[in-house]
This record gives C-alpha cells, sequence and structure tokens, in this order.
C-alpha cells in the first residue's frame, strides 16, 4: 500500500483498519478520496515485422491467435490493414508456413504501398455456427484488438479456400472493406454441393451468406481472384469471375494446395497493395 502524500504510512494503516473494523460492526467510516487515475497509456505500436497475440473471444467462447505481420523496416504505426482467413483446417499461423513475412516485405521493397496483414483463428466458413461465431469476431472484437496494436481499421481481405468464402461474405456487409482477394476459394453453385460440407444448417442458410448468390453486392472494382486450374473449385471460381467481373482474375497451373497458394501470394500482396487504403 503507498501513502498518500503528507500522511505517513502508520496512518494509512491505521485508517485502512478502522474502515476494516467499521464494515464489520455494520458502523459507516470516513471514506478518503480515491488517487487520481493513470492516464491511458495508448496503443502499443508492434516492434517486430511478425507479432503473435493470444485473444479472448467471446464471440467465438476459446482464445485465439492473432498473428500481425508488417514489412520489415517498415514503422508499423498507423499502416493500412488487410486481413487474412485461412482455410478449413487451418489457422491464423498458416500464413506464417506460406512465407507470407517474407512476401509483405518484398512487395514493399519493389514500391508497393506499405501495410500490414492481420490473421486471426476463425472455423465455419467465418460465419455463425450456435455459439461460435467468427464473423462476429472480425466486426466486433478485430479491430479493437488492431487499434491497441497501433494500426488503422481494416479496408481489405485476403482469404485463401473457406476463406475466400469469409472474406467475399464480409465484404458484401462491411462496405469499408473495399479491396478482397481470393485464392482458390471454397465457393458453391448449388445447394447439394454445400450440404456436403456439413456446415449448413439449411438451403436458406447457405443460400444468405454464399456469395455466388450475391454478386451483385461485391466490390468488383477491387476485387481479385486467383484460382489453380486443377482447383476442384475451379468452376465455381469461374462463376465468380464471370458474374462479378473482378478486377484482376487469374487461371493458372496448380491445385487446391499450399505449393499454389505460396506461388500466387507475392502477386496477391501487390494487388492488396496497390488498393488497400
Amino acid at each position: 500500500m503507498r501513502a498518500t502524500p503528507g500522511v505517513p504510512r502508520r496512518g494509512v494503516l491505521l485508517g485502512s483498519a478502522v474502515a476494516v473494523l467499521a464494515a464489520c460492526s455494520g458502523r459507516s467510516a470516513p471514506v478518503a478520496a480515491p488517487p487520481p487515475a493513470a492516464p491511458s497509456a495508448g496503443p502499443a505500436p508492434l516492434t517486430a515485422p511478425v507479432t503473435v497475440l493470444r485473444k479472448p473471444s467471446k464471440a467465438r467462447g476459446k482464445d485465439v491467435d492473432l498473428v500481425l505481420a508488417t514489412p520489415d523496416g517498415t514503422p508499423a504505426r498507423n499502416l493500412p490493414v488487410c486481413l487474412a482467413l485461412h482455410g478449413r483446417g487451418s489457422n491464423a499461423r498458416t500464413f506464417l508456413d506460406l512465407g507470407l513475412p517474407a512476401a509483405l516485405t518484398a512487395a514493399a521493397r519493389s514500391g508497393v504501398q506499405p501495410f500490414a496483414v492481420a490473421a486471426v483463428d476463425g472455423s465455419h466458413y467465418w460465419v455463425p455456427d450456435g455459439d461460435d461465431d467468427p464473423y462476429r469476431m472480425l466486426t466486433d472484437e478485430l479491430p479493437g484488438w488492431l487499434t491497441a496494436a497501433g494500426l488503422r481499421p481494416a479496408t481489405a481481405a485476403l482469404g485463401i479456400s473457406m476463406g475466400g468464402f469469409g472474406a467475399l461474405n464480409l465484404a458484401r456487409h462491411q462496405r469499408s472493406v473495399t479491396t478482397v482477394a481470393t485464392c482458390s476459394a471454397a465457393l458453391f453453385r448449388s445447394w447439394p454441393e454445400a450440404r456436403a460440407r456439413g456446415i449448413f444448417a439449411s438451403s436458406a442458410a447457405w443460400s444468405a451468406v454464399e456469395p455466388l448468390q450475391h454478386m451483385n453486392e461485391l466490390p468488383s472494382a477491387g476485387l481479385g481472384v486467383w484460382c489453380g486450374s486443377g482447383d476442384p473449385f475451379l468452376a465455381a471460381n469461374r462463376s465468380l469471375i464471370g458474374g462479378a467481373r473482378p478486377a484482376v482474375s487469374q487461371i493458372g497451373p496448380g491445385g487446391h494446395t499450399a505449393g499454389y497458394w505460396r506461388g500466387v501470394l507475392p502477386e496477391v500482396l501487390r494487388f492488396v497493395g496497390g488498393r488497400v487504403k
């Protein structure tokens, strides 16, 4: 216990004892004015190109990893942010395995506007599933985590596989997300295709969130689509390209694999860097 200026420590201890005795006896005792609150320290800026934080998510009912990556050698404070949404059965650290930090640094050094990437653990195609709501985590919790790291609100989203579904669906509802890049987006052209995934409760629940059912709501001018020619979701991605008319689209050699995503990631990051605000 710290003594109040001008009051001996013995007096502070005696005053505390009197207050406790008074509370036990039911009688009131004089209450000293509380000390002034310490001023807020404000956001703590990132100090390393890669930072992994463990965050409690009420929306998901569990702790999640938040992976923040910034170009090496670039001050992190107030950088624009691109969300990175991983695929099914994966997690936020996947983007480290794909070499995102090095690719992000290379993009900045090539003259692309520096920006930060924020990846977080998700599930369920980034839509609510009972008490686990990764979508609400993105909209209600993640903005505060970014502010605490000294970063701007996210205005771009990058999604791989299931994350592509999530990034497109997020952009439909969050108009502040004006740039979206998808790699091998896991999209479904029909309810039977979606039902096989065992995620969506009904045809109506799937239709409400399926990006291919709402292509007129996507930010076409800020949309980039990448997919391998051997990907099982190729037909669905061709439907996305034909209906949403993205600013950039590329169908190239590759499948639904980490090798393909690692190969196109530098181009995807250059696309995002040219548009993120």
